[in-house]
Formats: structure tokens, sequence, C-alpha cells
């Protein structure tokens, strides 16, 4: 029989879910062209298939949902991973500048190659996206390790500061760089940096997905490694854990998706931070169990988000970056004061 500790996690893991496909229908039947739920099902199954409910569904929302849902739920595991390994709770891949830094190369990247071939779907565009974000994303890690470091060892209270110095350059370089563009790119890349999921498509879908196909297991099956960080290096050391080597694999894992998802949906801050401790005060300290809590709990904030950038305001359309960071600032603070860093 499962123990009260697995239920709990079993059940806040469905619940999740439930709310999850709860809010996607929302999603899907509403905006400025409302859809019923027998029309979303019949162009779904092709049943009887209408041309207009074809396009809003299958061509606009529903990519759109997907790449919500996938971006969440990566920067939700990363955030978790990235916490676990510096022993910090305000450790974020957005307050530690590996957004930026990804954000920054595919900034070049939109400089030298066209963004208008991003915009006009250009298959080898968006696939070479992540890979170049991978790159800026591991830069920036490297340049905060470097000087995090201290006397052979990390510093977590370092990290922090080091991080939102990284942030703030990074983001300096791709506003000057976005500068150089000309006028429909330095567009599409301002909207870009705000954080903004408004031009998904079934291409940004396949960029992503094997990135989180193939490094979210790894991060899972490492769990038990964060679980041992938690006690410090030294005795994770003495536990036969190479803590150097796992640091580094984890850490790579997380760039690699934290990249992919700055490549299709820009600079999206703050749910790597909040997810984490929402899945800690939900079912415990086990990285077995916050890492896939955190993911659902980052889907949930980021697909709700969209929702609401798209919606409130209509016609007119906020960033999804926005919505989110109108949540996770004043939850920032309230841990800054809170952990007393």
């Amino acid at each position: 029989m499962l123990n009260h500790s697995a239920k709990r996690y079993w059940l806040v893991l469905f619940s999740n879910i439930v709310i999850i496909l709860l809010v996607i229908y929302i999603s899907l039947t509403n905006g400025i062209f409302d859809i019923t739920v027998q029309d979303v099902l019949k162009t779904l199954l092709r049943m009887d298939p209408v041309p207009e409910h074809d396009l809003v569904i299958l061509d606009f929302r529903l990519p759109r949902i997907v790449i919500a849902a996938l971006v969440g739920f990566g920067l939700g595991v990363a955030g978790a991973t990235i916490q676990g390994i510096s022993r910090n709770g305000l450790a974020d891949p957005g307050i530690l500048g590996i957004n930026a830094g990804a954000g920054a190369m595919i900034v070049i990247f939109m400089l030298f190659f066209g963004g208008h071939r991003i915009a006009e779907n250009d298959w080898l565009s968006i696939l070479a996206m992540p890979l170049f974000g991978w790159v800026g994303g591991l830069g920036a890690a490297l340049l905060i390790y470097l000087f995090a470091r201290q006397n052979g060892h990390l510093d977590t209270q370092r990290l922090i500061l080091v991080g939102i110095a990284a942030g703030a350059g990074f983001g300096a370089l791709s506003l000057y760089l976005s500068l150089k563009m000309n006028p429909q790119d330095f567009e599409m890349a301002t909207v870009w940096l705000m954080g903004s999921i408004w031009n998904a498509n079934w291409q940004y879908v396949v960029a992503v997905f094997p990135w989180m196909i193939l490094l979210v297991p790894i991060i899972i099956s490492k769990a038990y490694i964060l679980d041992l960080f938690q006690l410090g290096e030294e005795h994770a050391k003495g536990l036969g854990v190479s803590t150097e080597k796992e640091k580094n694999l984890l850490l790579l894992a997380s760039i690699g998706i934290v990249s992919a998802c700055v490549s299709v949906a820009g600079n999206i801050g703050f749910v790597g931070l909040i997810a984490p401790h929402i899945a800690k005060r939900l079912v415990g300290v086990h990285h077995q169990r916050i890492i896939p809590v955190s993911g659902t709990i980052g889907m949930l904030l980021v697909v709700v988000s969209d929702f609401i950038a798209k919606t409130v305001f209509a016609p007119v359309e906020l960033s999804v970056g926005i919505v989110i960071a109108i949540i996770g600032i004043p939850y920032f603070v309230y841990l800054l004061f809170k952990t007393k860093v």
C-alpha cells in the first residue's frame, strides 16, 4: 500500500493535470471567436471539419497551448534542478542570467540570419535556434560559475548576485544588438524578448519537443543525486557521488531545456523560481517528486498566464512574460526577505 506522502504526491500530480486540462479546455473554446466543445471535438476528430474552426483551433490556439505547456513544464523542471544544484531557493534560470544568455545568442542569430526567416517558418532556422540558445545559456552559466566560485567551491550567496549582474549584462547586449536590426526584425525581437508565444506554430513544437524528450528523463533519473546535494557537497562526496561530474551533467541538461524554451517563447522569467517552491510545499523535499510536480505547476502557470494575456485586454494582447512577472516579482521579493540574502 502507498504511504501518506506517496498518496499526497499522486493526488497533487493528478489534481494539477486535471486543472491543466480544464484550463486547456477554456483556452480552446474561449477568445475573440468562441467555439463550442462539440465543434472542438469535431475538429480534432476530423468529423465534418469546418475551415474556420480548423484555422482557429489547429493553426492558432492548439499549437499555442502546446508550446505554453511545454515551455512551462521545461522551465519548472529546470528551475527545480538549478535550485537543487545550488542549494539556493532564489536560484532560477531567469534570475541567474541563463535565460538572458540564451536570449542574447538568439538575438545574434536573428541579426545575422534574419528574423524574417523565422517569421516565415523556415524549418532550418527554427530548428537551429535552440542550438544557438544552448550555446548562449552555456556561456552564461560558465561565466556565472567562474565568478561565483570561492576557494574552489560554489558560493550560493555570490551565485545570485553574479547571476543578476550577468542577466543585466546579457539583456543590455540583446537590446543593443536589436537596435542594429531592420524595423521588421527589431519589432519581432522586441516582442520575443519580453516573453511571447503569440506566433507559436507546429514547427516550434517540433523544435522544442525533442529537447524535452531527451533531457527531462536524464534529470528525473538523477533526482536522488539532487537529494544528496542537499546534505552538502562534502557529505555527497563521502557517499560516493562524483559531485562535479553530476553538477555539470545536470546543469547542461537544465541549460538545454531552458535554451529550447527561450528559443520558442522568449525570455519568460520567474516560472523556474515559483514552481519549485510551490512543489516543495505540496509534496515535500524529495526531488523524485518535486521535479514532476514543479513541471506541472510551471505548465499550469504559463498556460493560465497565456490565456490571461490574450483575453483580458482583447483585441490588444499582452506578452505572457509580463503577466508572469506581475505574479513573480512580488513572490521574489517575499523570498528575498524570507531568506535574508
